[in-house]
């Protein structure tokens, strides 16, 4: 499994990056796209939808089931990845390319894990 260094985790798989103008991108990641199996179809909140920490903010569809993804902030949804619409097995190719939304006006965030701690997490569940 790939955990990039650069990238913050939360117990329910997804990533989270910071960007310098208080942007917050989240995907999910390797260890989740890979435990899904073949992603089908995705649902994406709407650009101005606001997310809070622990609710999902948008689910994906695989051969294997219907999984919700989970919020690690509170804030506005800035920005959605359309391409995934279209395309959700980028997903599966690239889990750290295929951001799913960024967030702005952040006022809330689950505790994070490095990637060290992730793939200790990860060994465990």
């Amino acid at each position: 499994m790939n955990y990039p260094k650069e990238l913050k985790y939360v117990k329910s798989h997804e990533w989270i990056r910071k960007e310098e103008d208080g942007i917050v991108v989240i995907g999910i990641t390797d260890y989740a796209q890979d435990a899904l199996g073949d992603l089908v179809f995705v649902n994406l909140p709407e650009e101005g939808d606001e997310i809070t920490v622990g609710a999902p903010f948008a689910d994906v569809e695989s051969v294997k089931a219907v999984s919700e993804i989970f919020s690690p902030v509170t804030g506005r949804v800035s920005e959605i990845n359309e391409e995934l619409l279209d395309s959700p097995e980028r997903i599966n190719e690239d889990p750290y390319g295929a951001w799913f939304i960024k967030v702005k006006e952040v006022t809330g965030e689950e505790d994070y894990m490095d990637a060290q701690g992730y793939e200790a997490y990860t060994e465990t569940v």
